[in-house]
């Protein structure tokens, strides 16, 4: 595993897996909300999010979190290794109202300056809507990858600890 992507809904985990992962591997993460969204939550063009990431992953190894499916091919192209983090659904609810608490007020490390936390109805119907709308077409390009690409499918915090524990060994 050197050229990692994280996907999954919003409140999954993904950023916080790819700080882990990052810190384990001695691997560069990169979150897209914070390469993607400028201050004030003006997201990028979809122009400006392929060139942002255009020589993001010419690297030997890199790790990035973040769905942007306008841009995954760019990812997955390169992508060595994709983690999709296909929690419950109430699982991701909790998790977007737990880092709205957290967060409230500040903007996350994972997030572009001057993006305070923010919990927006859009956002929640996105969430609640994902395994429903986003998830299928997900999992058909996940079965596209090619023979060399390995893909994790972890559906529940548990299994997200086991695949932690199995990098020790």
């Amino acid at each position: 595993m050197n050229r990692i992507m994280l996907i999954g809904p919003g409140g999954a985990g993904k950023s916080t897996l790819a700080r882990e992962l990052g810190d384990r591997l001695g691997i560069e993460v990169h979150h897209l909300d914070a390469l993607l969204w400028k201050p004030g939550w003006t997201l990028t063009t979809r122009e400006e999010q392929r060139e942002i990431q255009r020589g993001l992953f010419d690297g030997e190894s890199w790790i990035v979190d973040g769905n942007y499916g306008a841009t995954m091919d760019l990812r997955l192209e390169r992508a060595d290794t994709v983690i999709f983090l296909d929690m419950p659904t109430w699982v991701c609810l909790l998790g977007i109202v737990k880092r709205r608490i957290r967060w409230h007020g500040k903007t996350r490390p994972d997030m572009q300056r001057d993006c305070p936390e923010r919990l927006d109805p859009e956002f929640v119907r996105w969430v609640w809507n994902y395994r429903r709308d986003k998830r299928p077409a997900v999992l058909e390009r996940l079965g596209r990858l090619r023979p060399d690409q390995k893909v994790f499918i972890l559906n529940n915090r548990r299994a997200v600890r086991e695949f932690l524990d199995r990098l020790k060994n």
